[in-house]
């Protein structure tokens, strides 16, 4: 055989493979009716990008466009995040026993700020509660409750008491609710174990926003707070907490973030130092003084190469400073902050200051980090290589940023809190292709699956697909 006729031999062999293997993915997809799963908070891989294509553009009212498919009234208040398992998706929310107060109970714009009095907030009494919604339909397929009574904690009137993301690992939903508790429920709803995690004061009364993490069956929960801050890993099958360490850390509202580099899997915590774990029996393995500041936002990161950054904070407090966007390689160990205030260390790619890291986390598309500021609507584009800033730039008649934005590969999206969707084009200076209107405050991070958006805003739930 001449290597003209192998070369076709092996040609044959390989698409006569892949014919075999995109059958059997699509064999896999039909039967369960689904390719995606969006498992926690923002998504399986924590970097909310999408495997496929999503729609640019939608609108409730023009059906011109690729439009929302179907919406629904979740009940209650919720800042928290879908997630998604094959034909279902599942949402947490915290719902006033007397339904006469729904209404003055529901969380504010940061306009309304401190228009309403926190003590009020305490004294009514909530149903925790976990939904189970059709995917394809929207209706609700269950709905339990995990815990009813007064908040132990005020909360900001922007915040609610069901800000926290869920997690569902194909076996068990592992619902946070902050100061009440963690719970875990199977996919019929019904419950099977819960952890009391302790009741703390936040600062400021700002009530708490930190997401779970989920790995191989455990669950990671980051508790700063302003008096006893640690952190903890739960057993998903008992409910048992594995190991907890205690944090030098204050009240922090980022969710810890799973780096899997070439060289281990890291637990990721951010603060005024941010740190790294073992994720095995909680040993810290190296730290970084980030110079104050406050962690809102989680990190973000791109193979070997970890994205790390708080929030500039020069309001006359104990953390004033911060700011700082670090560029992180794998093997560190003990104190990795570069001497002398540099921007380069061992494990230290590069350091950027006044990155516009605020609530909204990182996103990465085409080489680029995207960082979104609340209140001044402004998009700040980073060379994930190199940390040399790209542009920043006002988003026209964009409101604040509180979500996080996601990608599909091709644009970057992000949502502000009157609703509107921008959409980006990744490459060059600022491009917005598309805005899509929804017309209602929105502070929630999307789901995203299969080329669909699953977002949440004050009152619905939209499941925006292409048409």
């Amino acid at each position: 055989m001449n290597g003209g006729e192998k070369s076709v031999m092996y040609y044959s062999l390989a698409l006569r493979c892949l014919f075999v293997l995109g059958c059997s993915h699509a064999w896999c997809g039909w039967g369960n009716g689904w390719a995606d799963d969006y498992t926690q908070f923002r998504g399986s891989a924590q970097d909310a990008t999408s495997q496929m294509s999503l729609p640019v553009r939608w609108s409730a009212t023009d059906e011109s466009q690729q439009g929302v498919r179907w919406s629904m009234t979740p009940q209650g208040e919720g800042w928290s995040q879908p997630v998604i398992w094959q034909d279902h998706l599942y949402l947490t929310t915290a719902v006033p026993l007397d339904a006469s107060q729904t209404d003055s109970t529901k969380p504010e714009n940061y306009n309304g700020g401190y228009g309403r009095d926190r003590d009020d907030l305490v004294r009514v009494v909530y149903q925790y509660q976990v939904l189970a919604i059709d995917r394809k339909t929207g209706e609700e397929v269950w709905r339990t409750t995990v815990k009813t009574g007064k908040p132990p904690i005020p909360r900001h009137t922007t915040n609610t008491y069901a800000t926290e993301t869920a997690a569902i690992d194909g076996e068990r939903i592992y619902a946070y609710f902050g100061m009440n508790g963690l719970h875990c429920l199977d996919l019929n709803g019904n419950v099977l174990w819960q952890v009391d995690l302790g009741i703390f004061k936040m600062r400021a009364g700002w009530g708490t926003a930190s997401s779970i993490a989920m790995l191989d069956g455990s669950i990671f929960v980051q508790v700063d707070n302003e008096e006893q801050s640690f952190a903890c890993r739960v057993d998903g099958e008992t409910g048992k907490v594995v190991w907890k360490v205690i944090r030098d850390e204050k009240s922090q509202y980022s969710s810890p973030y799973l780096w899997k580099n070439s060289i281990r899997t890291e637990l990721i915590l951010g603060g005024m130092v941010y740190r790294s774990y073992d994720v095995e029996t909680g040993k810290l393995l190296w730290q970084i003084d980030m110079n104050k500041g406050r962690s809102s936002a989680t990190p973000i990161a791109v193979g070997d190469r970890l994205f790390i950054g708080n929030e500039f904070r020069n309001r006359g407090g104990a953390d004033d400073g911060g700011g700082r966007l670090y560029c992180i390689t794998p093997g560190g160990t003990g104190d990795i902050t570069p001497p002398q205030d540099g921007f380069t260390g061992p494990h230290v790619a590069w350091r950027m200051d006044d990155s516009g890291i605020q609530m909204a986390s990182p996103v990465y598309c085409e080489g680029r980090l995207f960082f979104f500021q609340r209140r001044a609507g402004i998009v700040t584009c980073v060379d994930a290589e190199t940390g040399a800033k790209q542009y920043e730039s006002r988003v026209r008649g964009a409101k604040s940023f509180w979500a996080s934005p996601w990608t599909d590969g091709r644009y970057v999206f992000s949502l502000d809190a009157s609703g509107n969707t921008h959409v980006i084009k990744p490459a060059g200076d600022l491009q917005i292709i598309a805005v899509n209107e929804l017309d209602e405050m929105a502070w929630s991070s999307p789901a995203l699956a299969d080329g669909e958006i699953y977002l949440r805003t004050i009152d619905h739930l939209y499941c925006i697909a292409p048409k």
